[in-house]
């Protein structure tokens, strides 16, 4: 494949997400294997460039200006050689062809509130200069730092701590100081390029280089010792400011690019919103069905992006609890009498002893209600359809069993994830016995919207609420998930630092109960839609696995030629 016809086409294969960083990663790759510009026989060779570089640092030495440093041994043996280089082309340490390399200050400065800038790694991490919460130092201070490391004009930074390896040519025109997170390259900028020295630090070639030698676990080094025994092809100076040229060429049209990816992206959203909220207000049966037709009508283009599919999820779930997923029944024996029922044997488990009275609540007012529901159903509070069942236990009777917290739940999806015995946890505080059938439900951080029917017996974190469901389960956990109940939910958080909704709240909040048919029924639909909205899910993720493996293809067959 052409290059050319590579980047003419390459539009059409970039709905992966990752795809325009590929090509911006293509392009710094060609670039500096000398395959994006011609090669031109007049050009100064990079030998004599290097000569050159080489008698300007021994005048800087002499001259006392920058200090004479220990040679490198030689840049990369033949058999460790990454690739060939171009004829006129030279593998070089990036310490060979830079007059001095050091990072900033190492100890922390007096800051003050406005003075001279003192750039840190944050200030730079993100391949431009952002100096929107840039830190200031004094005058005087920063005349004492630039003794030992002076940013001027068109030298490169080079992020060294956290985000590391990141280059920039300093193309401010500003005095500033910097922090030891960010290293400081100068060269001769008569000589070399500062901008294809940015540029090829930030190629994939370097990077591995800067990823391979990054040392730490949190707060991750590049040390300046790594940083100078960098490999990297030279070219010319003549091609060098060629390929400078080209690539900033190029990196434009990446930006169009994503420019109208991303306008592409938030247009679909917008509709898929608005089409989403005319089916949720709509107010009479024909008015749904025709806004959920147009939906039909435009499946393919609304959910061609998987972040709109959370949003169909979403909706199915707030439809459903709404009473308009699924058609109602008139012969449905109406909600009131199941109330009834479930009231009676809630009566029947306090006789007995299995279950607490609880503490009466309010009656429902009708400006607590957030919508009006169909004929048949009726607004209940949580307290009057299940029972927060706590049963504290010592963890070291139940060793066996199995441990859930709130992170072996899915938040959203009520899908429950891998999990562990209590053992395996190491589980020493006391925790909620749970039986199987019974709902579990997070109570910290109510947004997250962690629920599950369990299916066995084990034991659970105190931060979870095991539920007794006296409704159809499946329907109690759609109604937990849906938009409704979570505005509820977080409505009634009790903590700022880590949210929690307590038992007293939580049996407050209002659930839409249909007749006891029409639960089975839209836990069938729901069941069935969710199943649609994963297989779509899937397509999606092959659609866009093959649209990366189409292009690695092609840019491996680019760098092999």
């Amino acid at each position: 494949m052409k290059l050319e016809t590579f980047f003419e086409h390459f539009d059409l294969l970039a709905e992966a997400p990752s795809c325009v960083q590929k090509l911006r990663e293509l392009i710094l790759d060609l670039a500096v294997r000398g395959k994006l510009v011609p090669q031109d026989a007049n050009d100064e060779p990079a030998a004599v460039l290097l000569e050159r570089i080489k008698k300007e640092k021994e005048r800087l030495v002499k001259e006392g200006k920058v200090r004479k440093e220990k040679s490198l041994e030689p840049p990369i043996k033949d058999n460790e050689i990454p690739y060939d280089l171009p004829k006129g082309w030279e593998w070089v340490k990036l310490d060979w062809i830079c007059n001095q390399i050091t990072d900033g200050t190492h100890h922390t400065p007096t800051y003050i509130s406005n003075g001279v800038p003192f750039l840190s790694v944050k200030d730079i991490s993100s391949g431009r200069f952002d100096l929107t919460n840039t830190k200031f130092i004094s005058h005087g201070e920063h005349q004492q730092l630039i003794k030992r490391c002076y940013p001027e004009f068109n030298d490169v930074l080079l992020t060294k701590v956290g985000t590391t390896g990141i280059a920039k040519v300093i193309d401010i025109d500003i005095e500033f100081s910097i922090f030891v997170s960010v290293a400081l390259l100068k060269i001769s900028k008569y000589l070399l390029s500062p901008y294809y020295i940015e540029l090829v630090i930030n190629s994939p070639l370097v990077k591995e280089q800067s990823k391979n030698n990054t040392q730490g676990v949190g707060n991750k080094n590049l040390v300046l010792r790594c940083i100078k025994s960098f490999d990297l092809p030279l070219p010319p100076l003549a091609e060098q400011k060629r390929i400078v040229t080209k690539v900033d060429e190029l990196m434009k049209l990446c930006d169009e690019l994503e420019a109208r990816q991303k306008k592409k992206q938030e247009t679909r959203i917008l509709i898929n919103n608005a089409a989403l909220n005319k089916l949720l207000t709509a107010d009479t049966p024909e008015t749904f069905t025709k806004n959920w037709q147009r939906i039909g009508d435009n499946f393919d283009i609304l959910y061609s992006a998987p972040e709109n599919i959370g949003k169909l999820r979403q909706a199915i779930l707030q439809l459903a609890v709404m009473g308009k997923l699924v058609p109602q029944d008139a012969n449905d024996e109406p909600a009131a009498v199941l109330l009834e029922r479930i009231k009676k044997e809630k009566e029947r488990l306090i006789k007995e002893g299995k279950i607490k009275k609880e503490k009466s609540l309010p009656e429902i007012k009708d400006n607590d209600i957030p919508f009006e529901l169909p004929q048949g159903w009726e607004w209940v509070r949580f307290c009057d359809i299940a029972t927060i069942a706590s049963n504290l236990v010592k963890p070291e009777l139940y060793l066996d069993l199995p441990h859930i917290a709130p992170d072996n739940i899915e938040k959203q999806t009520g899908k429950l994830l891998p999990y562990r015995t209590v053992k395996e946890d190491n589980v020493s505080s006391a925790k909620h016995k749970f039986f199987s059938g019974q709902l579990l439900y997070s109570k910290i951080r109510p947004n997250l919207a962690k629920v599950t029917i369990i299916q066995f017996d084990g034991v659970c974190s105190a931060d979870m609420y095991p539920i007794n469901s006296y409704i159809h389960s499946k329907y109690l956990v759609i109604y937990m998930l849906s938009r409704t109940f979570l505005n509820m939910a977080i409505k009634n958080d009790t903590r700022v630092a880590m949210p929690k909704i307590n038992q007293e709240e939580l049996n407050k909040i209002l659930v839409s109960l249909p007749s006891f048919e029409e639960q089975k029924r839209i836990v069938t639909k729901v069941d069935k839609l969710m199943k649609l909205c994963d297989e779509l899910e899937t397509k999606l993720t092959q659609t866009q696995t093959e649209s990366e493996k189409i292009i690695n293809a092609a840019v491996k067959q680019l760098l092999t030629v």
